[in-house]
C-alpha cells in the first residue's frame, strides 16, 4: 500500500513550529511496510489543502492528514476536505455530547465554537481521539482513503496507532498480513556505526527488514517481519533479535517500550537500593527523568542542583581548595559530589554530574562538553571523564544520557560500569 502525508497549518509553513506528526506518520508506515510517496504541508486554505490532496490522492492509496480540526476560525480542515469531496457537513450529537461532558468534567467555558468539533462530512467514520476533543474521521473514495485527525503531537500519535493504522489494515487486503516489531534501544555508538555493526547478519535472509531511527541521544534499531501469522513472525524476529544481541549487546539498555529510566526504576526497586543525585551542568534532568517513572519516590530520596561552587561547599561538602586547585569541573570535585549528596541524604548510592554545556566556560584543556560523572556507593567512588561535541542543551541532554547509563551499567553487575 502505498500512502501519502499532509499536514496543515500555517504555524508549520511560517516556520512557527516545526512538524514533527509527518516524521511520526513516516516512521508508522515504515513500520507497517507501506512505502510513503510523498509529504507535503500546507496553511490554512481550502484551496492549497484541495491542491495537495488532489496531487497526493494521484500517487497514493492512502493519505493521511493532520490539523485544522480545532474549534477556531482557522480551523478549515474538515470544511476543505468535505469540499474537495463534494460532500456536505453534519453535525454528530453523540460527538457533541462527548465534547459537552468533557468540558463539564474538566470545569471549563463552553463557548459554541467547541460546537465545530462535531462536523464530520457525510458518510464519514468516526476516529475516535481518547487523548483529546477533536474526533478524526476518514472517507473512502474510488478505493482510496483519506484519514484526517488533530495536529497536536500526542493526540495524532495515540490516534495514528489505535485508530488510523487498524482501519488501514482492515481496509486493503495486502495489510492482512501479520506486521510484528522489535525495537533495541541504544547508547554509545553512531548510527553509522551501529549499521556497520549489522553488515554481515543477512536479516534480509530471514524475512525481515531493520531501519535505523536516531533519537538523540539514543539510537533505536527495528526489526519488522511481516508474515501470515503472529507465530512466524515471532520466530523470525526471535533469531533476528538473536544477531544484534551478539553484535551490539553492550550498547543496548531498553527494548520495545522500555525507557532507560524505567529499566533503572526497576533494578532500584528490585535491589531495595536508594539513590541521591547531585547535578551541575546538567540543571535537574537527571532527576526529572527520573521522576517521569511512577513510584520512583521507593529509590529517590532526592536531587540537589549544586550549580555555584559556593552551593557544592555548603550543601555537599566539597572543600574550597579542592575546587581552587582542580577546578569545579574535574575528577576530584565530581567525586566528592557523589559522595557528598550520599552522606547528606543516608542513601545506598550517589550520583554527581559537573561539566562545561558551553557555548563558552571552555578552555584548552577543559574545552565545552567536558564532563566528569561519579557514582558513590559507600564503598568505591568510581568517576567517568566525557568529551561531548554538541551545543549547550544536546551537551545537558547527552551528559544526563551518559549518568544514567552510568548507574544502570552499575546496577547490572558490570565490571565497567
Amino acid at each position: 500500500m502505498i500512502m501519502g502525508i499532509l499536514t496543515i497549518g500555517n504555524e508549520l509553513t511560517s516556520g512557527r513550529i516545526q512538524d514533527t506528526n509527518s516524521s511520526l506518520i513516516a516512521r508508522a508506515m515504515q513500520v507497517q511496510g507501506w512505502p510513503v510517496a510523498g509529504m507535503m504541508s500546507v496553511g490554512d486554505d481550502a484551496g492549497a489543502i484541495r491542491a495537495a490532496l488532489d496531487y497526493l490522492l494521484m500517487r497514493a492509496e492512502a493519505v493521511i492528514v493532520t490539523g485544522g480540526l480545532g474549534p477556531t476560525a482557522d480551523d478549515i480542515t474538515t470544511e476543505a476536505v468535505a469540499r474537495a469531496f463534494g460532500l456536505a457537513l453534519h453535525t454528530d450529537e453523540a460527538i457533541l455530547a462527548h465534547i459537552r461532558g468533557m468540558f463539564e468534567k474538566r470545569r471549563l467555558a463552553w463557548t459554541e465554537n467547541n460546537a465545530k468539533q462535531a462536523l464530520f462530512p457525510e458518510g464519514a467514520e468516526i476516529i475516535a481521539n481518547p487523548a483529546g476533543t477533536a474526533a478524526g474521521f476518514a472517507l473512502r473514495r474510488e478505493g482510496r482513503v483519506v484519514a484526517v485527525i488533530p495536529g497536536v503531537p500526542a493526540e495524532a500519535r495515540r490516534m495514528l496507532e489505535e485508530g488510523v493504522i487498524p482501519l488501514l489494515r482492515g481496509e486493503f487486503q495486502e495489510a492482512a498480513l501479520h506486521v510484528e516489531t522489535a525495537t533495541f534501544k541504544l547508547f554509545g555508538l553512531p548510527e553509522a556505526a551501529v549499521d556497520a555493526a549489522m553488515a554481515g547478519a543477512n536479516l534480509a535472509d530471514l524475512g525481515v527488514a531493520i531501519g535505523f531511527y536516531p533519537n538523540f541521544p539514543e539510537n533505536h534499531l527495528v526489526l519488522t517481519a511481516r508474515t501470515a501469522s503472529a507465530e512466524e513472525a515471532g520466530e523470525k524476529l526471535r533469531e533476528a533479535g538473536a544477531r544484534v544481541e551478539a553484535r551490539l549487546g553492550k550498547y543496548i539498555f531498553a527494548r520495545g517500550q522500555e525507557t532507560l529510566a524505567g529499566n533503572i526504576a526497576g533494578l532500584m526497586t528490585e535491589r531495595r537500593l536508594t539513590l541521591a543525585v547531585a547535578e551541575s551542568c546538567t540543571g535537574g534532568l537527571i532527576t526529572d527523568r527520573l521522576t517521569d517513572i511512577p513510584g520512583s519516590s521507593v529509590f529517590l530520596e532526592r536531587g540537589v542542583v549544586t550549580y555555584s561552587n559556593a552551593a557544592k561547599t555548603a550543601l555537599l561538602g566539597v572543600p574550597e581548595p579542592v575546587i581552587r586547585e582542580h577546578g569545579a569541573v574535574s575528577a576530584e570535585t565530581a567525586h566528592l559530589m557523589a559522595e557528598g549528596v550520599r552522606n547528606m541524604a543516608a542513601t545506598d548510592l550517589g550520583l554527581a554530574v559537573t561539566g562545561i554545556s558551553g557555548p563558552s566556560g571552555g578552555t584548552e584543556s577543559k574545552p565545552v562538553g567536558t564532563v566528569y560523572i561519579a557514582l558513590a556507593d559507600g564503598g568505591t567512588v568510581a568517576c567517568r571523564h566525557h568529551a561531548f561535541r554538541w551545543e549547550r542543551r544536546r551537551n545537558k541532554i547527552v551528559a544526563s544520557q551518559a549518568a544514567l547509563m552510568m548507574l544502570w551499567r552499575y546496577l547490572r553487575g558490570e565490571a565497567s560500569f
